[in-house]
């Protein structure tokens, strides 16, 4: 079962995952990127996720593409080895932007910007 759980940072959402982006258990992660797109960009923190098949693959490049067309930046933080591995066999680390957990990111406010410093999920 995958876990989802979303924190807000300025106008940046960061999506925690815990558990398996597989067929059958990524309507959540759907809703929550999906209800997330009001932003400046969504982060995916992909550090707890133990495993990830091609029905996750192909809603991670149409959460991308739903993103891009709203003027969101969808990017993914702390990916875990195996996923890591996936990514780089199927060259979709080519696709996706992959940011260090420390990277700062500019989250814009309405006053001025601001810089982000990205934490793991607890």
């Amino acid at each position: 079962m995958l876990k989802v759980h979303t924190r807000n940072l300025g106008n940046v959402a960061v999506v925690c995952l815990q558990g398996r982006i597989v067929n059958g258990e990524t309507a959540s992660l759907r809703e929550a990127v999906g209800s997330q797109l009001n932003g400046s960009a969504v982060v995916l923190d992909l550090a707890r996720v133990s495993m990830i098949d091609a029905s996750g693959l192909g809603l991670m490049l149409a959460l991308r593409r739903q993103a891009e067309a709203k003027g969101v930046g969808l990017k993914l933080m702390n990916v875990s080895k195996f996923v890591k591995q996936v990514f780089e066999i199927t060259r979709l680390d080519t696709v996706f932007e992959v940011i260090p957990r420390v990277e700062p990111l500019p989250a814009r406010s309405h006053a001025r910007s601001a810089q982000v410093k990205w934490a793991a999920c607890a």
